[in-house]
């Protein structure tokens, strides 16, 4: 075996153990008054534990989220506020914009990008337009938000996934809500499809199981 294979070899071992992104460090120049703003967005706060004068770490995770952030005292070397598009994934931007509106936070109005890379800009560039994605296409829509720092959130409305970005055989859900979302659009979609047959479906268990499960994979959903 030459060294080309070893390298590959190795590299495909490595790929095939499971890495979980879950911690992001992000950098506040007042932790206080970090700890106020996302405690204020409805995030669980998981830990603020200190060691002497020198170190504090405070760590928030979003509803339904395999991801948290912390941030504190002497955790990073980078500047307050350098962290830009960290993506919060919705299935209804409307309703996640509104409630953050509701806890005082400052948000963007709903967009959709003229071109590519758009999002990243800021509210009011050209190539951030107005209104969700033509469609509401999945994928499409946005909203930003900054914490007292500068550190930038993106919104992102994510309706149907794309083919392979989720594990068909994993349909386990990361929190109750999570569920209880899937469940509405499962219920709305049924609505649809029973209009469609023009009869009550007896089955309506396996269509809600089947719809659900194609979802979470980003497979073809039902009809």
């Amino acid at each position: 075996m030459n060294a080309t294979q070893a390298s590959s070899d190795d590299a495909g071992g490595a790929a095939s153990v499971a890495a979980n992104l879950e911690v992001i460090v992000i950098s506040v120049s007042d932790v206080d008054r970090a700890k106020e703003f996302y405690g204020r967005l409805g995030w669980r706060l998981d830990a603020d534990v200190t060691a002497g004068e020198e170190l504090r770490l405070i760590q928030f995770t979003p509803p339904g989220s395999g991801c948290s952030i912390q941030f504190g005292t002497n955790l990073t070397s980078a500047p307050p506020g350098s962290v830009r598009g960290l993506y919060l994934i919705v299935a209804d931007i409307e309703v996640v914009r509104g409630g953050l509106l509701a806890r005082g936070v400052e948000v963007s109005e709903v967009f959709h990008e003229g071109a590519l890379g758009g999002r990243f800009h800021p509210a009011g560039a050209d190539d951030r337009l107005s209104g969700p994605a033509p469609d509401r296409q999945s994928y499409g829509s946005f909203v930003s938000f900054s914490d007292p720092d500068g550190n930038g959130w993106l919104l992102q409305e994510v309706t149907a996934r794309l083919p392979g970005r989720m594990d068909p055989a994993a349909t386990s859900f990361a929190s109750a809500g999570d569920l209880s979302e899937a469940l509405r659009r499962a219920a709305a979609a049924h609505d649809r499809h029973e209009e469609r047959i023009g009869a009550a479906d007896p089955d309506w268990p396996d269509w809600y199981a089947e719809y659900m499960v194609r979802e979470h994979a980003g497979e073809e959903l039902p009809s």
